[in-house]
């Protein structure tokens, strides 16, 4: 996003740290893509201090990552900013604005203590569900791997001057970048695989294809998908497709390995919470049993704790 943003004169900066960081600010920013490798010269910094208040705050870090960085974000954040939430699994402001007894409901799974809620707090957020896959193939460099769509949505859904702004901004990049009114369904189709692929894939090291393929972790995929599926539209949430062409367009993205599996390849802590705690939560609100991601939610915990990388 910063790249394409970045090449048609928008004024970007990102907040990085460490290798990344220092090969960004010597060598700038490179996108590989399909069509070639394109370059640009970015403001980066440890420091939001040094980047001052913006128009959007684009939060795209891991979810686990987010609560005990918000108040270093606070010198990014003006009166008049939008903090776009492009965070995978539940969003902590999910219940903001959803109407009916639920609404105002935190998630201790996703916002432990409440500090987004509070720090920002639920009226400044935009929605965004976030669909490229892509890696970061060394300090500077990504490879892009599929996928151009960034979905935003308002949480009342309304299509509101902000939530226009940036979509043209995007969609002049060269993304798509749709104003949705019903976010939250696209939330959970998205979630759908994340729910199920990701767990699944850093305890068997597979890759998508052949998880969602072999008869016996697609059997396992699908079951959490179903028990996610109850909850949702226990919430009120359609799903535009079944189960079963969810896995096939799983399938269909090929040897990929879920950003997951990444994190356990690589060391770093894993985001278990947002994609699979948060749904169990769910569950317990809603009163619907969860065997299946239960049980693989022990699992993983254990596989991620005894590798030191979750808590």
């Amino acid at each position: 996003m910063a790249v394409k943003l970045a090449r048609v004169g928008a004024n970007v900066s990102l907040v990085a740290r460490g290798p990344h960081l220092k090969a960004m600010q010597q060598n700038g920013l490179t996108l590989i893509e399909e069509s070639g490798k394109t370059t640009v010269e970015v403001n980066a910094s440890e420091n939001p201090e040094e980047l001052g208040v913006q128009d959007y705050v684009v939060v795209t870090l891991k979810a686990h990552s987010v609560p005990p960085v918000v108040s270093k974000m606070a010198p990014l954040i003006g009166d008049g900013t939008t903090v776009v939430s492009g965070v995978n699994g539940v969003p902590w402001w999910y219940f903001h604005k959803i109407g009916g007894p639920l609404e105002g409901t935190r998630l201790v799974s996703v916002d432990p203590g409440d500090a987004q809620w509070n720090a920002f707090g639920p009226d400044r957020v935009l929605g965004c569900v976030v669909y490229p896959a892509a890696e970061v193939v060394e300090p500077g460099v990504i490879k892009h791997i599929e996928g151009n769509r960034f979905s935003l949505g308002e949480p009342d859904g309304s299509k509101s001057e902000r939530a226009m702004a940036l979509s043209a901004a995007l969609s002049e990049a060269g993304l798509k970048a749709p104003v949705r009114p019903k976010l939250r369904d696209e939330i959970w189709v998205k979630l759908w695989g994340n729910l199920s692929f990701n767990p699944i894939s850093a305890l068997t090291h597979a890759t998508l294809d052949t998880l969602c393929t072999d008869a016996g972790t697609r059997e396992v995929a699908r079951n959490m998908m179903l028990e996610a599926q109850l909850i949702a539209e226990a919430l009120g949430v359609k799903f535009p497709i079944d189960v079963d062409r969810r896995i096939d367009g799983g399938a269909a993205v090929g040897a990929h390995r879920t950003s997951m599996l990444q994190d356990l390849d690589l060391g770093r802590p894993m985001e278990i919470d947002a994609l699979v705690s948060s749904v169990q939560e769910l569950g317990k609100i809603t009163g619907i049993p969860t065997p299946t991601i239960d049980t693989v939610l022990a699992l993983i915990r254990l596989r991620a704790r005894s590798a030191g990388l979750y808590s």
